[in-house]
């Protein structure tokens, strides 16, 4: 029995249960595959500091075994049918997915539901995934391009929970308890903190009976609580340099930015590829392919619910680091000053709608596509509808936008072979500039 069903265009449905789960799908005829994922609105922003990294950590432990499976069997059981199944934590929600020939849907939501509603969480196997994940921490501390970009969200964001890395630290996977674990999982895997999506030759009736019937039982939980409310308000401007023997030396700099609810979020995208989206962008032409000053350069923008950001990463020889920092805030300057061409806004807008489309070639693209909206937005646009908001930027809009971000305070994180003071001289809290 539902109590709410919807259809958003196309081939996309939307259906509620009872107990709040909501269940989106995409059926894609042509194909023979089915991409089936379950989403939950939970990640390592929802974690106190004493709990951080418990949601990567559960994303290990839903594999380790059900009341109904080991964790060799639900690793075995999809593989004997050729599909393959994973799972990633995020700073505001964690997905588990398969992708599966289209008649094994049923084995592929039977798992993945199982992993989701009755994990065993014990303690024995908490012991050996810590070890694992404490070897992933150390892994992730090996990648100096990986680190610069904790240090940067940290900077910006200081000690909220959108400052901490989403793997936790080495001290609180040491210290976390099973209990803490397993109450973390039961209070927050509930269905109305859960959006199941699924993509590719499938019927939506019967995907919603399976699902129904593998969430039989499976209480309803705490309710959700919005993450909207007033906007996260960075701690920045802030300079954080990490002393480490690397060959390069490795640059981010940035700025807050617009969240995920705000309509220029299509504007932001532009900019962004208009900046640093792909070869003909200013900042790959001016660092690379004019001056050969580094092998990656690149711009990036992230939204969460409440806050967002806006940077500038690049890989360079540690002797031209000031110098690769010099021209990066030149080209931020002046596209701040009213510097975007409409030329760039033409290609930027174009590189985006290629972006928006190429990338939904396969069933689990258009999977994630539809689970992730209606779990952060609680709405899916069609692709068309994207593709009509991106044509309506405007050059305005954008250098609108540039203006805005651009002419604040922005934060500088460095890995390198450094001093921590290196940077002090060429760090400015006034602006980009």
């Amino acid at each position: 029995m539902t109590t709410g069903e919807a259809r958003y265009g196309g081939t996309v449905r939307r259906t509620v249960l009872p107990n709040g789960l909501r269940i989106v799908t995409e059926a894609l005829p042509g194909v023979r595959s089915v991409s089936f994922g379950v989403w939950v609105g939970i990640g390592s922003r929802d974690e106190t500091p004493r709990l951080a990294g418990a949601s990567h950590f559960l994303e290990h432990l839903l594999f380790k075994g059900t009341k109904r499976r080991t964790a060799w069997e639900i690793s075995a059981q999809i593989e004997a049918v050729g599909g393959d199944t994973n799972a990633f934590t995020a700073k505001e929600y964690t997905c588990y997915y398969a992708r599966v020939l289209d008649t094994d849907l049923p084995l592929a939501v039977d798992v993945i539901c199982d992993m989701l509603t009755s994990s065993l969480v014990t303690a024995s196997d908490l012991e050996v995934e810590r070890q694992v994940i404490l070897e992933e921490i150390a892994m992730h501390d090996d990648e100096p391009s990986d680190v610069v970009h904790d240090l940067f969200t940290t900077a910006l964001y200081g000690d909220h929970p959108l400052g901490r890395p989403v793997i936790g630290t080495t001290e609180s996977i040491t210290a976390m308890k099973r209990d803490q674990v397993a109450g973390f999982y039961r209070r927050r895997y509930t269905p109305r903190h859960l959006v199941v999506a699924a993509a590719g030759n499938l019927d939506h009736d019967e995907t919603v009976k399976l699902i129904s019937a593998a969430f039989g039982g499976f209480p309803e939980g705490e309710p959700t609580t919005a993450r909207r409310g007033p906007a996260v308000r960075p701690v920045g401007p802030a300079l954080a340099v990490r002393s480490k023997e690397t060959e390069q030396a490795h640059l981010v700099l940035g700025v807050p930015a617009i969240d995920r609810f705000d309509d220029r979020r299509f504007a932001l995208g532009v900019l962004d590829q208009a900046l640093g989206g792909g070869m003909s962008s200013r900042l790959f032409q001016e660092i690379r392919e004019q001056r050969g000053l580094a092998y990656s350069v690149y711009s990036f923008d992230t939204q969460y619910a409440d806050a967002g950001l806006f940077g500038v990463y690049a890989g360079c020889a540690p002797r031209r680091a000031h110098e690769v920092l010099d021209l990066i805030r030149v080209e931020l300057d002046r596209a701040a000053s009213g510097g975007i061409t409409d030329e760039e806004v033409r290609r930027g807008k174009g590189m985006l709608r290629g972006a928006s489309v190429l990338g939904l070639e396969d069933t689990y693209s258009r999977m994630s596509r539809i689970g992730k909206a209606e779990l952060v937005h609680g709405t899916i646009l069609s692709i068309d509808e994207v593709l009509t908001r991106i044509d309506a930027v405007t050059p305005e809009d954008v250098r609108t936008l540039a203006a805005e971000l651009f002419t604040g305070p922005a934060s500088l994180s460095v890995v390198g072979p450094f001093a921590e003071n290196d940077f002090d001289s060429a760090f400015s809290s006034e602006g980009v500039a």
